[in-house]
């Protein structure tokens, strides 16, 4: 058994480093673990945490490649945060000028989510507990 416990962290690259870090801490709420800069690589890296758990490294990397298409390209289709209140979480993110799809309705479990993106258009989804 390869005796996997949970997800350690997610890696994002940002196209632009000051723009990507005050999205995921002043908006979403993420909290700065540690942040540096590698000289040799001409890139930051940031850990972010929710909650006291570490969940996202941020990066920056000089000219990287944009992603190829939404959300349906290959590799990550999305990055979901589950949310108690969905249109109190909704009407945050629009206060803050973030575009946010309107709330669906999973049709298997019955909750409710919706997507948005971050400022390289990634694709997060908000999904109610």
């Amino acid at each position: 058994m390869l005796g996997l416990q949970q997800v350690h962290h997610i890696a994002i690259i940002c196209s632009d480093y000051a723009r990507s870090k005050q999205f995921y801490t002043e908006i979403l709420g993420f909290t700065v673990l540690q942040e540096v800069y590698r000289e040799a690589r001409r890139s930051y890296k940031l850990d972010l945490c929710l909650n006291g758990h570490y969940i996202i490294e941020l990066f920056s990397f000089p000219d990287p490649p944009p992603r190829p298409s939404r959300p349906e390209s290959c590799g990550l289709r999305h990055l979901a945060f589950a949310v108690n209140d969905i249109e109190s979480s909704v009407a945050w993110l629009n206060s803050q000028h973030v575009a946010v799809e309107p709330i669906r309705i999973d049709e298997h479990t019955g909750r409710r989510f919706t997507f948005f993106a971050d400022p390289d258009g990634l694709p997060l989804e908000l999904y109610e507990r």
